[in-house]
């Protein structure tokens, strides 16, 4: 698995889209997120449509057709330098095959944020563009808003990605050892449905896999892991990080499950590494090189994750 390119890094003044992809966005939220980055001297543009809510489907912020609009249009607006996402939820894989890929290579790199639903962009950003894009907090989540570590780590890896080479975490090794690759990622429910659509790695062959997930049974994380498995995009991966898995059942259980599951890889494994739902989410640059530490719970960059 290559690296892939590298956006410019943010400066004061920068000018970032707020878009709405994938579910609804409570105003109160989005003006709160918008406030952090105004304090952080960027310049929140928001898109069109992120306060609609879809006529039929109630779960969905517009419709398809403007999702994607807004998404094509923030980032080939060259005086636009980031395009973040408003929050997950579903709707990105209705819009994904809308938006006009060419001219968004046209555009250039930029920075991109989200994650969660979002995930679906980040293997159509890789896949598509070749691009790095940043599993990192969303403008108008929850936990964003409310937390100072997640609020942290996302503005250093935007103003001063060199601070923060070093990714540490408070979890453990599920399975010991080093491994070297280039991260990918994001939500499991995600990763399974992708499989063998056009907007989609083929395979994490060569990968340092970053694993998550929010309220599933840990039924439905064996079917996702299991399919993934069974599909091969698992082999040849390097090492897996696994992140927080809120709402998902006890996690005695859930960590049974992922050990049963990955085991077989032959692979380090680290888990509670920070990343996803849970509270104070550390930023994690996808199609950056590093090198995975499970015993010491952290993963070192080859090169910051912005240039």
């Amino acid at each position: 698995m290559r690296e892939l390119i590298r956006p410019a890094r943010l400066a004061p003044g920068a000018r970032v889209a707020v878009v709405a992809p994938s579910g609804p966005v409570p105003e109160e939220r989005l003006e709160a997120g918008l406030d952090v980055l105004r304090g952080w001297d960027l310049d929140p543009v928001v898109a069109p449509h992120v306060l609609d809510r879809h006529d039929a489907f109630d779960y969905l912020a517009g419709t398809d057709a403007d999702r994607a609009a807004d998404l094509e249009s923030a980032w080939c607006d060259p005086a636009v330098d980031a395009v973040l996402c408003a929050r997950g939820g579903y709707g990105v894989q209705r819009m994904v095959h809308l938006v006009d890929w060419e001219a968004m290579r046209a555009a250039g790199p930029k920075v991109f944020v989200g994650f969660s639903d979002i995930t679906a962009l980040h293997e159509a950003f890789a896949a598509r563009l070749g691009l790095v894009t940043l599993h990192g907090p969303m403008a108008a989540g929850v936990d964003f808003l409310k937390n100072s570590r997640a609020q942290d780590h996302l503005k250093a890896t935007l103003f001063a990605p060199e601070t923060v080479r070093t990714i540490g975490s408070a979890g453990r090794a599920l399975t010991g050892g080093r491994a070297r690759g280039v991260l990918l990622g994001g939500c499991l429910a995600l990763l399974a449905a992708e499989l063998g659509t056009p907007h989609a790695r083929p395979s994490a062959a060569g990968g340092l896999l970053c694993l998550e997930d929010v309220g599933e049974e840990p039924y439905r994380l064996d079917r996702y892991l299991t399919q993934l498995l069974r599909a091969g995009w698992l082999d040849g991966v390097r090492g897996v990080l696994l992140g927080s898995w809120e709402n998902c059942g006890p996690y005695d259980r859930v960590r049974a499950l992922l050990a049963d599951r990955l085991a077989g890889l032959g692979v380090p494994v680290a888990e509670e590494f920070g990343f996803g739902h849970g509270e104070g989410a550390l930023t994690i640059p996808f199609g950056v090189a590093a090198e995975l530490d499970a015993d010491a719970g952290t993963v070192t960059l080859d090169a910051p994750a912005l240039t």
